[in-house]
């Protein structure tokens, strides 16, 4: 059984790659094929991918807080040369887009929640553009976050409710950082550095949307997230390793996630969702 980023590492020893066990792993707790296992990720690519193309062609939701600023980005990758680099930048519009599709009701994939819903999405589909990715590559991907999601979400939480946004975005980039280095030819080893040093960078990240809605701050907390994880791949594939084990930052999230107030966790009543402009525009919209 894998109870921990050690028994995860131990575990993939077993197979020729990481995603390799997390498939196995997944047909072992499921009891499906791994025909079965595989074109259900295929199909959850599929969405991701539909997300983001829709979500740069501009979308607005219904409340006014969100919309359009992912075909803001597109515009302005189109004509600047971004601070932070094309896949930085893409992955930053890409992840947009997705919550935009999320704010305005249409189809996302949880990753592993809707309101962290686009960091995965967000990198994976600026690699695709910027290094050519394979279908079998961009589902070994997801297989990768997957399994890293799986331990973070059974030693702390994923849901904002219970642990704060550094539950959902931290837990979402923490799962991207992985694959990342997974996909980049990193070791097994390489790819949960960058789990940890993801997770404690964000330790302590309030969860406070504005009218307790999944837009503000939630959609540009995923561009964020977006860059945090390729910032900590980079760190992780360059061998720097965090001085605290990982599966003892991921407990530390957990124990950070409970000791946070209530208002802090989703309940939209403290931080952003306290501010005067926040409290008019939740006037705004419930009346």
């Amino acid at each position: 059984m894998i109870n921990s980023m050690v028994d995860l590492i131990a575990y993939s020893k077993e197979y020729d790659s990481l995603s390799e066990a997390i498939i196995h792993y997944e047909m072992f707790n499921s009891g499906e094929s791994y025909e079965f296992v595989w074109k259900t990720m295929a199909s959850q690519l599929e969405v991701m991918r539909m997300s983001v193309l829709q979500g740069i062609e501009g979308v607005h939701s219904s409340t006014g807080l969100s919309g359009g600023d992912a075909q803001k980005m597109n515009e302005y990758l189109k004509h600047h040369e971004p601070l932070v680099g094309s896949l930085v930048a893409k992955a930053s519009r890409n992840a947009i887009a997705t919550n935009e599709i999320n704010a305005s009701m249409g189809i996302i994939c949880a990753t592993p929640t809707a309101g962290s819903a686009g960091v995965l999405p967000g990198v994976l589909m600026a690699l695709v553009e910027e290094r050519n990715l394979s279908i079998e590559e961009q589902i070994r991907f997801l297989f990768v976050a997957g399994g890293i999601g799986y331990v973070i979400a059974n030693n702390a939480s994923i849901s904002g409710a219970e642990g704060g946004c550094q539950a959902e975005i931290g837990s979402a980039s923490a799962m991207c950082a992985a694959a990342v280095v997974d996909y980049m030819g990193g070791s097994v080893e390489m790819a949960v550095e960058a789990c940890g040093m993801t997770i404690k960078n964000m330790l302590g990240l309030i969860c406070d949307p504005v009218a307790g809605l999944v837009e503000v701050p939630c959609v540009k907390r995923n561009a964020l997230g977006a860059s945090q994880a390729l910032v900590s791949a980079d760190l992780a594939l360059a061998g720097i390793r965090s001085r605290i084990p990982v599966d003892e930052v991921i407990e530390t999230m957990y124990k950070v996630g409970l000791e946070l107030p209530s208002k802090f966790r989703e309940t939209g009543k403290g931080g952003l969702a306290d501010t005067p402009t926040a409290l008019r525009k939740q006037s705004e919209i419930f009346g």
